[in-house]
């Protein structure tokens, strides 16, 4: 048995030829935003991750960019994935929050109203309460047996 070969029973190992495809991965994502405040200078962000791609571009889309990205297609072309319009966002956001603060201004106004109706209302009938518990208290008169004559018309027997 020599060095170069231990096993000489055995059929030395070949390795075979892959048929895998050994080209540079290509799949590449380039996000580009651009900011009304300074359009000449636009924000190009490359990634290979896909997730990252997108939270790139929601990123930059709340701070207010106008988001393109770019899907790499190999051999340095690119085909636009998907655009965020951002101020767009901004802007029904701050609509949707302006109707949420009018909304719950509305709902607390009403819930003051109907809390005063309420306490106006509980007011009144405990002034109610109040008068028929000093009328229950007092005692009765008797009207008739004081003497007076208050009819203009009074019988014989009476008199």
């Amino acid at each position: 048995m020599t060095s170069r070969r231990k096993h000489p029973e055995r059929a030395p190992h070949r390795r075979r030829a892959s048929t895998k495809d050994h080209t540079k991965n290509n799949s590449g994502y380039r996000i580009t935003g651009s900011w009304d405040q300074h359009p000449d200078r636009p924000a190009i962000k490359p990634t290979q991750d896909r997730k990252a791609a997108r939270r790139i571009a929601r990123n930059m889309a709340e701070q207010g960019a106008y988001v393109v990205v770019e899907e790499h297609n190999g051999h340095g072309r690119w085909s636009t994935w998907f655009e965020v319009d951002g101020p767009a966002l901004l802007a029904e956001r701050r609509a949707a929050e302006e109707e949420q603060r009018r909304r719950t201004a509305e709902e607390r106004h009403r819930a003051e109203q109907e809390e005063t109706a309420r306490r106006d209302a509980a007011e009144k009938s405990e002034r109610e309460r109040a008068s028929l518990a000093r009328l229950m208290v007092r005692p009765p008169v008797a009207r008739g047996q004081c003497g007076r004559r208050d009819a203009r018309h009074v019988t014989g027997a009476q008199r």
